[in-house]
Protein backbone atom coordinates (compact mmCIF):
# COMPACT_ATOMS: atom_id res chain seq x y z
CA UNK A 1 0.00 0.00 0.00
CA UNK A 2 1.45 3.69 -1.11
CA UNK A 3 2.22 5.96 1.64
CA UNK A 4 -0.59 8.57 0.17
CA UNK A 5 -3.18 6.29 0.79
CA UNK A 6 -2.17 5.69 4.06
CA UNK A 7 -2.66 9.32 5.56
CA UNK A 8 -5.45 11.24 5.53
CA UNK A 9 -5.42 14.68 3.01
CA UNK A 10 -7.97 17.06 3.46
CA UNK A 11 -9.22 19.45 0.29
CA UNK A 12 -9.05 22.43 2.26
CA UNK A 13 -9.09 24.21 6.20
CA UNK A 14 -12.99 23.29 6.35
CA UNK A 15 -12.70 19.54 5.12
CA UNK A 16 -9.26 19.45 7.53
CA UNK A 17 -11.73 20.79 10.85
CA UNK A 18 -14.42 18.85 10.17
CA UNK A 19 -11.71 15.85 10.53
CA UNK A 20 -10.52 16.94 13.75
CA UNK A 21 -14.21 17.69 14.86
CA UNK A 22 -15.35 14.33 14.11
CA UNK A 23 -11.94 12.20 15.75
CA UNK A 24 -12.18 14.92 18.93
CA UNK A 25 -15.81 13.47 19.56
CA UNK A 26 -14.40 10.17 19.23
CA UNK A 27 -12.16 10.25 21.89
CA UNK A 28 -13.95 12.91 24.22
CA UNK A 29 -15.15 10.25 26.65
CA UNK A 30 -12.02 7.62 26.33
CA UNK A 31 -9.99 6.89 29.33
CA UNK A 32 -7.27 9.81 29.80
CA UNK A 33 -3.93 8.44 29.05
CA UNK A 34 -0.36 10.07 28.64
CA UNK A 35 -0.96 8.86 24.60
CA UNK A 36 -4.49 10.28 24.49
CA UNK A 37 -3.17 13.90 25.64
CA UNK A 38 -0.63 13.24 22.89
CA UNK A 39 -2.63 12.95 20.37
CA UNK A 40 -4.83 15.80 21.29
CA UNK A 41 -1.87 18.03 22.20
CA UNK A 42 -0.92 17.70 17.97
CA UNK A 43 -4.39 17.90 17.04
CA UNK A 44 -4.25 21.30 18.64
CA UNK A 45 -1.24 22.11 17.45
CA UNK A 46 -2.27 21.47 13.93
CA UNK A 47 -5.18 23.43 14.78
CA UNK A 48 -2.89 26.46 16.05
CA UNK A 49 0.08 26.16 12.64
CA UNK A 50 -0.90 24.21 9.52
CA UNK A 51 -4.87 24.91 9.81
CA UNK A 52 -4.75 28.31 10.75
CA UNK A 53 -2.24 29.28 7.94
CA UNK A 54 -4.32 27.81 5.53
CA UNK A 55 -7.67 29.35 7.23
CA UNK A 56 -5.80 32.97 6.68
CA UNK A 57 -4.33 31.97 3.50
CA UNK A 58 -8.07 31.25 1.72
CA UNK A 59 -9.06 34.16 3.70
CA UNK A 60 -12.36 33.31 5.80
CA UNK A 61 -13.06 35.46 8.83
CA UNK A 62 -15.52 33.05 10.13
CA UNK A 63 -13.30 29.89 9.28
CA UNK A 64 -10.32 32.08 11.57
CA UNK A 65 -13.06 32.26 13.92
CA UNK A 66 -14.42 28.54 14.05
CA UNK A 67 -10.58 27.16 14.88
CA UNK A 68 -10.29 29.36 17.58
CA UNK A 69 -13.71 28.49 19.09
CA UNK A 70 -11.76 24.31 18.35
CA UNK A 71 -9.14 25.39 19.71
CA UNK A 72 -11.18 26.88 23.02
CA UNK A 73 -13.30 24.08 23.75
CA UNK A 74 -10.72 21.57 22.82
CA UNK A 75 -8.23 23.23 25.51
CA UNK A 76 -11.04 23.05 28.18
CA UNK A 77 -11.68 19.58 27.65
CA UNK A 78 -7.86 18.56 28.45
CA UNK A 79 -8.02 20.89 31.93
CA UNK A 80 -12.01 18.99 32.48
CA UNK A 81 -10.32 15.57 31.52
CA UNK A 82 -6.95 15.82 33.74
CA UNK A 83 -9.26 17.25 36.64
CA UNK A 84 -10.46 13.73 36.44
CA UNK A 85 -14.38 15.31 36.24
CA UNK A 86 -16.46 14.08 32.69
CA UNK A 87 -16.60 15.97 29.76
CA UNK A 88 -20.44 16.58 29.17
CA UNK A 89 -21.46 17.49 25.33
CA UNK A 90 -19.40 17.64 22.18
CA UNK A 91 -18.45 19.39 19.63
CA UNK A 92 -20.89 20.46 16.78
CA UNK A 93 -20.36 22.94 13.53
CA UNK A 94 -17.02 23.46 15.46
CA UNK A 95 -18.20 24.80 18.41
CA UNK A 96 -19.05 23.31 21.88
CA UNK A 97 -22.83 21.96 22.59
CA UNK A 98 -23.74 20.79 26.03
CA UNK A 99 -25.23 17.71 26.89
CA UNK A 100 -28.41 19.78 27.84
CA UNK A 101 -29.22 21.14 24.41
CA UNK A 102 -29.02 17.60 22.95
CA UNK A 103 -31.91 16.59 22.30
CA UNK A 104 -34.03 14.24 24.26
CA UNK A 105 -36.29 11.30 24.01
CA UNK A 106 -39.39 10.93 25.61
CA UNK A 107 -40.28 8.09 27.42
CA UNK A 108 -43.22 6.45 27.11
CA UNK A 109 -43.52 3.27 30.04
CA UNK A 110 -45.61 0.82 29.46
CA UNK A 111 -47.86 -0.85 32.50
CA UNK A 112 -48.33 -4.39 32.40
CA UNK A 113 -49.94 -6.26 35.22
CA UNK A 114 -47.44 -6.79 38.23
CA UNK A 115 -44.91 -5.00 40.20
CA UNK A 116 -43.02 -1.59 38.97
CA UNK A 117 -40.11 -3.89 37.81
CA UNK A 118 -41.79 -5.69 35.08
CA UNK A 119 -42.30 -2.09 33.23
CA UNK A 120 -40.83 -2.07 30.27
CA UNK A 121 -39.71 1.42 27.90
CA UNK A 122 -41.27 2.47 24.51
CA UNK A 123 -39.75 4.99 23.05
Amino acid sequence: MPNSDRYYTPQDSKDAMRQIEKLFNKYKDAPITQELVTYHQNLVNRLKTDIMAAAKQENVPARIDSINSMIDVMERWLKVRLAGNPFNGKMKNFKFVGAESLPKFKRHVHKMNGSSEHRSSRH
